[in-house]
């Protein structure tokens, strides 16, 4: 028997919301007894995606962040649903009993990544069965993986040693691992804070281009030069961590300056003078 998962490529997603509305067509006004009730045709989201902006102008970036029931392995909601109403299938897919959840409205409030929704005309909580139902019939993949024109979400087996998925699950990171619900959806290429300036040249105004800058901090030194438009970047920073950036160019006086990464932080230009 297989065991399910999936991971989430943040590098790879565009931003398309493919995942969002092939689940929606999937599901909205669709009923698959034993499995899910139907979606109500307004209201819910069981894939979303969630557009996070970083940094200030003039750099910023904005990166899309699909997220949906995690199918965990720790799911607060088989422990604190009644009757069974939410179990574990030997695959490893978190299904809600479409009838002995009925009237429980509290499991929606069990999720910490609040993925479950409360469909009031059924009375149902509701969330992504991984398209379950298709998978019984053959099908190979959810159709938000289907869809996916970009390759950001991969699903297999993760005991299948030539998967990709199982390639990639030692690698990849849970979205909150201080919730501790060992997650079978997991993502690759999560944010970190990233340090950026331009650097110029002072007395011929002139962007500073291929000059040596070091960030040192964290225990450990990185170094970049800037581009043709004196631009750097240092990327997949840990949070709220103090570092130094020194600019050094020949014939100029070198600069350091100090910077936190509470938040993502653009330096401004940086101008070197000889």
């Amino acid at each position: 028997m297989a065991r399910y998962g999936m991971i989430i490529d943040i590098n790879k997603c565009v931003g398309c919301y493919n995942c969002f509305l092939t689940c929606r067509e999937e599901f909205a006004g669709n009923e698959y007894p034993g499995y899910t009730a139907a979606q109500p045709m307004s209201g819910q989201n069981w894939i979303r995606v969630i557009e996070k902006e970083r940094g200030k102008y003039p750099r910023v970036k904005v990166t899309y962040m699909p997220v949906t029931c995690m199918h965990c392995e720790n799911a607060t909601c088989i422990k604190m649903a009644k009757d069974g109403a939410v179990y574990r299938r030997s695959d490893g897919i978190v299904i809600i009993d479409p009838v002995k959840a009925k009237g429980q409205k509290e499991i929606v409030q069990t999720c910490p990544y609040r993925v479950i929704e409360w469909n009031e005309e059924a009375q149902l909580p509701q969330k992504c069965i991984l398209c379950a139902h298709l998978l019984d019939q053959g099908e190979k993949v959810p159709r938000c993986v289907e869809s996916c024109p970009s390759g950001a979400l991969i699903f297999g087996d993760m005991d299948d040693p030539k998967s990709e998925i199982s390639r990639l699950m030692a690698s990849a990171e849970a979205l909150h691992p201080e919730y501790d619900m060992e997650e079978r959806v997991k993502y690759v290429g999560l944010p970190g804070k990233f340090i950026a300036g331009t650097v110029v040249y002072g007395d011929v105004d002139e962007c500073a281009g291929n000059v040596k800058v070091t960030l040192s901090g964290n225990g450990k030194d990185k170094t970049t030069q800037t581009n043709e438009f004196g631009d750097f970047e240092f990327g997949g920073l840990p949070d709220n961590t103090d570092y130094m950036v020194k600019v050094e160019a020949k014939n100029y006086s070198s600069r350091q300056m100090h910077a936190n990464t509470i938040t993502d932080a653009y330096l401004g230009v940086i101008t070197l003078s000889k």
